[in-house]
């Protein structure tokens, strides 16, 4: 999957992951290859291991970019292909952020902090600053009371530095370079549009739930426009949680997986729905030992 990438990209993936340096990572034109490939790298590593939890599998979500992912694990896209619009994502993404200042913070709230009133707040502290229609949104909602707020940066240092006013217990700013799944993104859409027109995309095999709503994609133009729309909308990842989870009561929960880096999906399901969490596992791709 390294090589396909490597032919693709036209750069080591695999080395950067590796090997770094950590700032070119973390730069969205490399981190959202990266966590792609990572990510169905972990669903090979996982089919070797435990073939049977691919065999049963019945539903898929990934977050930002992850939905990719698990657009080509549902049988959607070909890799190749759905690599190849990622790349493209990222950097036109990248692009979008040189434009501005802007950025991301993360928010645990008190069950009064009020988030919107919030954003107001913060834009109207812009505009005092001379900004011109200033951009300070919702960008991501993570558990109840988890959210993640995206926008100028001047908006986000404003929620920081009066985050006991606004009732918020933990602020934190995102290592990422720019105001992701708000309106600053939109000179991206256009250049995620053409790429999807290009690529084939067939109804998901399994369900795939979508960012935008935590609604199941029904078919392939659904995809190709939810896609696009992802991303100048917040990420509804509660919702989409509470949307796979919900069952009847006495019902069992399903075994989860979570694929590729880090577990803080996991830890959202944790914050979400404490009986789901029970048969939670993290499938990371490499292993300490592992060559």
């Amino acid at each position: 999957m390294f090589t396909v990438a490597q032919k693709i990209l036209g750069y080591d993936l695999l080395s950067l992951c590796l090997q770094g340096p950590e700032e070119e990572l973390q730069k969205t034109v490399h981190c959202q290859p990266a966590v792609f490939v990572t990510s169905l790298a972990a669903v090979e590593r996982l089919n070797h291991e435990n073939p049977k939890a691919i065999e049963t599998c019945v539903a898929a979500a990934g977050f930002s970019v992850g939905e990719f992912a698990a657009l080509v694990f549902s049988g959607a896209m070909n890799f190749a292909e759905a690599l190849y619009a990622v790349k493209v994502r990222a950097e036109a993404m990248q692009r979008a952020s040189e434009l501005v200042p802007s950025g991301m913070l993360s928010v645990v709230g008190r069950p009064q902090a009020q988030y919107k009133h919030a954003c107001l707040q913060a834009k109207e502290h812009c505009v005092s600053l001379g900004i011109e229609e200033p951009v300070c949104t919702l960008a991501s909602y993570l558990f109840p009371d988890g959210r993640v707020f995206a926008g100028h940066q001047k908006a986000l240092d404003f929620l920081q530095q009066n985050s006991r006013r606004l009732q918020f217990m933990r602020t934190k700013p995102l290592p990422v370079s720019g105001a992701f799944h708000t309106e600053l993104m939109e000179s991206a859409t256009e250049p995620l549009r053409e790429v999807l027109r290009q690529v084939e995309i067939r109804r998901p095999d399994i369900n795939v739930y979508s960012n935008v709503d935590g609604k199941r994609y029904m078919n392939e133009k659904h995809v190709r426009r939810q896609l696009v729309k992802q991303l100048v909308s917040p990420v509804k990842w509660e919702q989409t949680l509470h949307e796979i989870f919900e069952r009847t009561h006495g019902k069992k929960f399903p075994y989860t997986y979570e694929v590729g880096p880090g577990n803080q999906l996991g830890a959202t399901l944790q914050r979400c729905n404490m009986k789901a969490f029970k048969t939670y596992e993290h499938v990371d791709v490499t292993t300490h030992g592992d060559d």
